[in-house]
């Protein structure tokens, strides 16, 4: 064996537009086309020379293509999703019949909170990881044996062994991994990636791992990142900044995509006077508990937009998945905002504990009540591994197990006796049009793509996408939420991708 095997890091083409993880939140086609930055899968690629970092869905690399290229390989390291895990197993058996002595393994929160039921899924995976997985998978891609190796599962005489936990990354750490954009110069193009109230092109990485926030339905800190609050030096944080003001120049700004970026006040004033000379723009998470003097720093430092997840204008059901955040300090945050010119994206969900056809409205008011730039309203998903998944199946709420279709767009999974899965759809719609159908609203959206001709047909397809989606889903709950979905699996026939 070489010193350092050959590896390709993968984060893997599925469904068509699937944004499949290594940094999104929520697996799934969305309403439209958007892609996050791989960011989970970018320092392993750092770490291991002569590594390759694919990410095949925003580059349009179908299946074909990724076991052709999967054949230079001696390691694959593949980002899992819990969404895409049947369509990779069934992907891996096609690039091992190709290349038979490849070594695979699954890395992302899939396999960490289910790693006996994914090596058992396939024979070819060689082991899975859990937790942060920077250095598990460039220690074996370096050759040292798995026996070794913390933070691993692999399969041995038949039985599976979990190695021992591997400790999460501080500072001194997280400073000395490689810098997530050294590998997207490398590796990437930056124009792919897409996200619809971010400026075009973005570059995204993060700062800090963990969230110290509850939140019962969040994924990221219940599985791989931990609740612990970890932080990169400011100063590190600034180099990367630099970095990739000189790597990029054709970029519109940079997003930091931390579970929460403003978590501590210090921290985010320290950063944001260390960004103003750089005369940047950039935008990140954030919890709608600073203040305004938090907020004047951040504005004069460049902040454009903040996304913020409201979830639901109801007191009672916020209390009920551990927000940490009341509609009143929902409301006097937006009033600084607007106050200090930093637009914020509100991300709301329908479907959470407590639910009903009141608190669907009150919470439709809420968000125009706070008029948010833009906004986004997602169907409750409990992702397993979640406290909201372990009460809703204790419960007896998870209806289906199915999280999405055959085509990777979200579906009902959760239903009450006095809510179904038609009427939290329906609330969804219902959402979208009272929010967006109001004329100062469209014309807010409207007007900043008069002048650019860029943003003109960015919007147009937008526009486009979202209206054939809305169609799709009225038409879902016209049938009461019991027309055929199928589980979510590969289509049989080709797709337009070429993903058979």
């Amino acid at each position: 064996m070489p010193d350092v095997m050959k590896t390709l890091l993968l984060n893997p083409p599925s469904f068509e537009n699937f944004d499949g993880g290594a940094s999104s939140r929520w697996p799934a086609t969305r309403e439209i086309e958007s892609y996050w930055y791989p960011v989970w899968l970018s320092y392993p690629a750092g770490l291991i020379p002569g590594s390759r970092l694919l990410d095949a869905s925003p580059h349009k690399v179908n299946w074909q293509q990724t076991i052709e290229i999967s054949k230079d390989y001696e390691f694959l390291v593949l980002y899992t999703s819990t969404v895409g895990f049947a369509s990779d197993v069934k992907l891996i058996r096609k690039i091992k019949e190709s290349n038979p002595g490849l070594k695979i393994a699954f890395v992302g929160p899939h396999g960490h909170i289910k790693p006996d039921e994914t090596l058992m899924a396939s024979e070819d995976i060689d082991f899975v990881t859990r937790g942060e997985f920077d250095h598990s998978v460039a220690e074996y891609a370096h050759g040292k044996p798995i026996e070794q190796i913390m933070g691993v599962s692999y399969r041995k005489d038949g039985k599976v062994v979990h190695n021992a936990a591997r400790p999460q990354l501080h500072t001194a750490e997280l400073d000395a991994l490689p810098f997530a954009t050294d590998i997207y110069k490398r590796d990437l193009t930056i124009e792919k990636y897409n996200v619809p109230f971010l400026l075009h092109p973005f570059v995204s990485f993060y700062t800090t791992r963990g969230c110290p926030a509850l939140c019962t339905f969040c994924m990221w800190p219940q599985t791989v990142s931990g609740h612990a609050w970890r932080t990169r030096s400011v100063d590190n944080v600034v180099q990367e900044v630099k970095n990739t003001l000189a790597y990029f120049p054709q970029m519109k700004e940079i997003f930091f995509d931390d579970d929460t970026f403003n978590i501590r006040k210090d921290r985010a004033i320290e950063l944001s006077q260390k960004f103003k000379p750089l005369k940047f723009q950039w935008s990140c998470t954030a919890r709608c508990h600073s203040k305004y003097e938090e907020l004047k720093a951040m504005a004069d430092g460049g902040a454009r937009l903040f996304i913020v997840g409201f979830e639901s204008g109801d007191p009672q059901i916020l209390k009920n998945i551990k927000k940490g955040a009341t509609v009143e300090m929902a409301r006097e945050f937006m009033k600084n905002t607007k106050k200090v010119g930093i637009k914020v994206h509100g991300d709301f969900i329908i479907g959470l504990p407590g639910e009903t056809k009141e608190t669907i409205n009150k919470t439709i008011d809420f968000a125009k009540e706070l008029d948010c730039e833009t906004i986004q309203v997602s169907l409750a998903h409990a992702m397993p591994g979640t406290e909201l998944y372990d009460s809703m199946a204790k419960e007896g709420f998870l209806k289906v197990e199915a999280l999405a279709d055959s085509g990777g767009h979200q579906l009902p999974h959760i239903e009450y006796p006095h809510l179904s899965k038609a009427e939290m759809m329906d609330g969804v719609n219902r959402f979208y049009d009272q929010y967006y159908f109001r004329p100062r609203v469209a014309w807010r959206i409207v007007k900043e793509a008069l002048w650019d001709g860029h943003e003109r047909k960015r919007l147009y397809e937008e526009a486009t996408s979202f209206l054939k989606l809305r169609a799709e889903r009225l038409k879902w709950v016209r049938q009461g939420g019991d027309a055929p979905k199928p589980m979510i699996s590969v289509p049989e026939t080709p797709s337009a991708s070429g993903n058979d």
